[in-house]
């Protein structure tokens, strides 16, 4: 029996980031996998690192302009330096009424010919595409009072982070997720 077209196969990854530097880097080897028509959704609290891993997307795709967050424009379009996707930056955060409002910001380039991030996306964006890819970061909860102090006392501790990448769709159903823990 065939499933309903509303569940689309998923493939998960878990990975844990200890630097914005890695941050970064995860967001460039993400980038490798990606190609137009992507739609990246990026979930996590305020300062989790959803415009750090965006940043390192976009040198990976090689875009132009700086990759900073979108709050106050709402979505910045950087175009590709080359042959590759233009890179769309979304920050749904102050969207209330999701998809209708995106589609108000008239992006002045066609979705299915860019890579899509939007931050805070979650139960706004979903349909733009039954394939997509959604990364959650969490800070890493846990561990002894000597790593807690230790990380402390080196600034490292509150930078830790646990992403949860997740494919949904048939287009993530053979994608090679587990290259982006190499």
């Amino acid at each position: 029996m065939e499933a309903p077209h509303h569940e689309a196969p998923a493939v998960t990854l878990k990975i844990t980031v200890n630097s914005p530097e890695q941050m970064g880097e995860l967001g460039r080897r993400l980038a490798k996998l990606l190609r137009p028509g992507d739609l990246v959704m990026l979930t996590g609290e305020l300062g989790a690192g959803k415009t750090t891993l965006t940043r390192g997307l976009g040198e990976g795709l090689g875009v132009r302009g700086a990759v900073t967050s979108p709050t106050f424009v709402i979505a910045r379009v950087h175009p590709p330096l080359g042959e590759g996707p233009a890179l769309v930056h979304v920050d749904a955060y102050r969207l209330g009424g999701g998809l209708d409002e995106m589609e108000d910001l008239d992006l002045d380039v066609s979705l299915p010919e860019s890579v899509i991030v939007v931050e805070w996306g979650d139960g706004k964006v979903e349909e733009l595409s039954d394939d997509r890819l959604r990364v959650v970061i969490d800070r890493a909860v846990g561990g002894t009072a000597d790593d807690a102090s230790r990380g402390a006392a080196d600034g490292t501790a509150d930078e830790v982070r646990d992403v949860t990448i997740t494919g949904l769709g048939a287009r993530w159903a053979d994608a090679d997720l587990a290259s982006l823990g190499a």
